[in-house]
């Protein structure tokens, strides 16, 4: 359940040239991974240096206990919306608190092993929250992307947008000009170099600008001060119980949001690398990741893709180099940080715009569009909930709906036919037990039940017999060979059923059962009710015991 990887590769043993390819990777990954840092604590209206300390410490712990060889973990765009709405309505201390509940919540996820679990989430549903995220995200960067003289963003999408039409005559072409030139620098740097990527020139070069020619733009100096160049001091102070009621929804959406942006990164390294994470050592660290992060004052941390991807693009192939990629912000933020603050807000704003482009997944959105009428309805649901009402009710709403339309799928498929001639007529030819090649007694009814006998499809199985009722036949055979599972409403129901045919004088054989459907009868002592004998392991034997039956 808790097997680190960096534990494992230990074990096995680290060679020097490893280590070279790692410090390599973890420093380029740490550079990179500065200005994401800081512009995802800005965003939501977090203090900068909350960013850094995040990724430090939760950068730290996710790569020394994590479950991937590569994984590079940090604050992310994903949790801009979730921080923004938690720090309006309950401040900085409250996103403090969410961060810590989260992290035990996703902690015991690890300990329950709910690490494969999460990764049945719908895609569509997932998809439809990533680009309701990156439609916020780009919303969000307006003010300070053009410059416009506002205060404050609105909390509402369309009041965000209201505001920046009404305050856009206060252009400042000064910052449009930096943000322009980072976003086309950040955008096309690939071309130019695969390992350093274009925003950190764009923050160089528009930091010097700035104050090279003294241009009037906002900085993180002149709105949020100086960056601290040390850790804060922990804090171990436990929360009451009525601030803890109220932030558990919050932190119920981080910790789903985080577990699920960590496995689907460590899921891409893996292709990449060809190797196979651990999901329930990741969830685990992933979980003491955030509860250390509040600790210190940071806020929500998951596996980052971007920087993943840059770590393994550059030869980190093992824990080592992420841990010193937590490693070079600190030293950053030490030596470094007095520069840090002299960034211009419109360059962050630049590369959150690139962000937000790459996290819209546009053409798996459009994709999703062209597919079945129920995955349209889950994407646009989850899509439009995540940007007009709330990325909570989204996902909850979101995740409800995909459950209600898969039982209905399901329901759709499991059915119960007789065996007429018409059926047969359907049957593989090739099939040795099909029921056109058997020789059905007179007097013996044969029904096929197929696909899942669970309470969405229990009705339709019910109705579908009570054809049998008008004309009762002497025994009835029930083949459930196509039956994979049943749950409580399907053994109630198949009970009733078999009660209302023995009442009518009609004896009830069951044919083909599987092992697991068959577990579950003997448990709800289906034998005792039906006979032991007349629970069959395929149609040749029912019929037999059919034919035996009227004799008696």
């Amino acid at each position: 359940m808790f097997q680190p990887k960096l534990f494992s590769i230990l074990k096995e043993g680290y060679s020097r040239a490893q280590f070279s390819n790692d410090l390599m990777a973890g420093l380029i990954v740490g550079v990179v991974a500065l200005p994401l840092a800081i512009a995802f604590a800005i965003a939501p209206g977090v203090p900068p240096e909350k960013g850094l300390f995040t990724a430090i410490v939760a950068g730290f712990i996710i790569s020394a206990f994590g479950g991937s060889r590569v994984q590079i973990g940090g604050p992310t765009g994903a949790f801009i919306v979730i921080v923004y709405g938690i720090v309006e309505q309950y401040g900085v201390a409250g996103l403090t608190i969410a961060t810590l509940i989260a992290g035990f919540m996703i902690l015991a996820m690890g300990f329950a092993k709910l690490g494969s679990v999460i990764k049945f989430i719908p895609h569509p549903l997932i998809v439809g929250f990533t680009s309701g995220i990156a439609l916020i995200i780009f919303s969000s960067q307006m003010k300070d992307f053009f410059g416009l003289p506002m205060e404050q963003m609105p909390a509402d999408f369309t009041d965000k947008w209201r505001a920046v039409f009404e305050n856009f005559s206060g252009i400042n072409w000064a910052a449009t000009g930096i943000a322009v030139f980072t976003v086309l620098l950040t955008y096309f740097s690939p071309v130019f170099s695969s390992k350093i990527p274009g925003s950190l020139f764009a923050i160089i070069i528009s930091t010097f600008a700035v104050q090279y020619f003294q241009l009037p733009v906002e900085t993180i100096e002149t709105k949020f001060g100086d960056i601290p160049n040390s850790l804060p001091r922990p804090d171990f102070s436990i929360p009451d119980f009525a601030t803890i009621k109220h932030l558990i929804e919050p932190a119920f959406t981080i910790a789903l949001l985080g577990s699920i942006e960590s496995l689907l990164s460590a899921t891409v390294a893996d292709g990449m690398i060809g190797g196979n994470h651990r999901s329930n050592t990741e969830l685990i660290a992933q979980g003491g990741a955030n509860i250390f992060s509040a600790i210190f004052g940071g806020i929500p941390a998951t596996g980052a893709i971007a920087r993943t991807v840059t770590n393994v693009k550059n030869g980190g192939r093992t824990p080592v180099a992420g841990m010193i990629h937590a490693l070079t912000l600190l030293i950053i933020m030490l030596f470094v940080g007095q520069w840090a603050k002299l960034i211009p807000l419109s360059c962050l704003a630049g590369i959150l715009v690139v962000v937000a482009y790459n996290m819209s997944e546009w053409k798996s959105f459009r994709s999703v569009l062209r597919g079945p009428s129920a995955d349209v309805i889950v994407l646009l649901s989850t899509f439009l909930l995540t940007v007009l009402i709330d990325l909570t009710v989204a996902i909850e709403i979101g995740m409800v709906l995909a459950a209600f339309l898969f039982m209905r799928r399901m329901a759709q498929i499991s059915h119960v036919s007789s065996i007429t001639e018409q059926l047969t007529e359907k049957e593989d030819a090739d099939d040795p037990d099909a029921t056109g090649k058997l020789s059905i007694p007179k007097g013996v009814e044969v029904f096929e039940v197929n696909g899942p006998l669970f309470f969405g499809a229990a009705q339709n199985f019910k109705e579908a017999l009570n054809i049998v009722k008008s004309d009762r036949p002497k025994v009835l055979i029930l083949r459930m060979r196509n039956v994979p599972i049943i749950d409580a409403t399907g053994l109630h129901t198949l009970k009733e059923i078999v009660k209302s045919m023995q009442a009518g004088k009609t004896r009830v054989i069951l044919s083909g059962v599987r092992t697991e459907v068959l577990e579950e009868l003997e448990k709800s002592g289906f034998p005792k009710l039906l006979g032991r004998e007349n629970i069959c392991s395929d149609i040749h034997e029912a019929i037999g015991q059919a034919e035996r039956l009227l004799q008696q």
